[in-house]
């Protein structure tokens, strides 16, 4: 029994020492389970939420397209000092326009008084030189942006509905792309929300198949423009007593931008996916592939001696993790 005893004492005190990363390396927090139990989790906040990515500088030459209530081409003009600016709306006029989103008044004179452009009765999928104003000598635009593209309509089929906006990305695209600048880099840039159905208008594809690519996607963050609101197809939302302001506000939801250049033009990614889905910008460099590859080795024998060392322990060594 005297010698049981010794020998259990002995076993608690040789501890089992877990590896360590070399210095300057700093040890993500864990995100797997162990013994069951959850591990506590702690706030990480990525690059993207942190520092907003503005995809133009105030030098670009910029068109909008299907811009509703004007108010993030006004922001474009008056918070980032956009100095050549063209906003369009598919609406005929500005009365219609009006109608439709009463905050479109004071827009419309903010632009022109920052020396913007307004032109109205412009289709997405059927843009020409003509139409928007360019002349000979002009060679385009440096950055096509087109926020949020969608058909309207509230019809509950999915399949329907899909089909039509990507009819309507299409149309666009190939408008677009002969109004870009050669200059290379020029961009086309298209804002989705994120999750289905739009995931399932695989808007990479039909860029690829009009002579795009993507050379980045990042999230979009609405508050880097001032002022800027979220504006439906169908025109304002109204709560349920007819509040204007009050209702759904597509500017809290998450959203994504995706830059489209000619092919050829793009930046090979890499694994640049995966940090995509994280919401960081694609961009990646090779210093975090390989941080990720000695996080994950380290990681995974730690968990194994972890677990060798738990079986002697009484207690519990991690805390409950807590749903936000």
């Amino acid at each position: 029994m005297g010698k049981n005893k010794r020998i259990q004492k002995t076993s608690k005190k040789n501890k089992v020492h877990k590896l360590t990363k070399p210095a300057g390396v700093a040890k993500p927090q864990p995100k797997t389970q162990a013994q069951g139990k959850d591990i506590a989790k702690k706030p990480h906040f990525q690059p993207s939420q942190s520092k907003p990515i503005i995809p133009f500088s105030k030098n670009d030459k910029i068109l909008l397209v299907g811009e509703g209530d004007l108010s993030f081409s006004r922001s474009l003009i008056f918070t980032h000092s956009n100095e050549n600016v063209t906003a369009t709306v598919l609406e005929s006029s500005e009365d219609e326009l009006i109608s439709k989103y009463p905050i479109a008044s004071e827009n419309v004179a903010a632009i022109e008084e920052g020396r913007g452009v307004v032109k109205y009765a412009i289709d997405a999928g059927s843009m020409n030189r003509k139409k928007l104003g360019l002349g000979k000598g002009d060679t385009g635009w440096d950055r096509i942006i087109f926020n949020f593209p969608h058909v309207g309509g509230k019809s509950k089929d999915v399949n329907r509905q899909v089909r039509y906006n990507q009819e309507l990305l299409v149309s666009f695209f190939k408008s677009a792309l002969p109004l870009l600048s050669p200059t290379p880099g020029s961009s086309i840039l298209v804002t989705l929300f994120e999750g289905e159905p739009y995931t399932l208008w695989n808007i990479r594809d039909l860029g690829r198949h009009s002579g795009l690519e993507v050379m980045r996607s990042f999230r979009f963050q609405a508050a880097a423009y001032p002022g800027y609101r979220h504006a439906r197809t169908l025109g304002v939302v109204k709560g349920k007593n007819g509040e204007v302001g009050k209702g759904w506000k597509g500017e809290d939801r998450v959203a994504r931008t995706y830059e489209f250049v000619r092919k050829g033009e793009g930046i090979v990614q890499g694994k640049g996916k995966r940090k995509e889905e994280s919401g960081e910008s694609e961009e990646s460099g090779v210093e975090d592939d390989v941080d990720k590859s000695w996080d994950d080795a380290v990681d995974g024998l730690n968990q194994e001696l972890g677990d060798m060392e738990s079986n002697s322990n009484s207690e519990d060594e991690y805390e409950e993790d807590e749903d936000d």
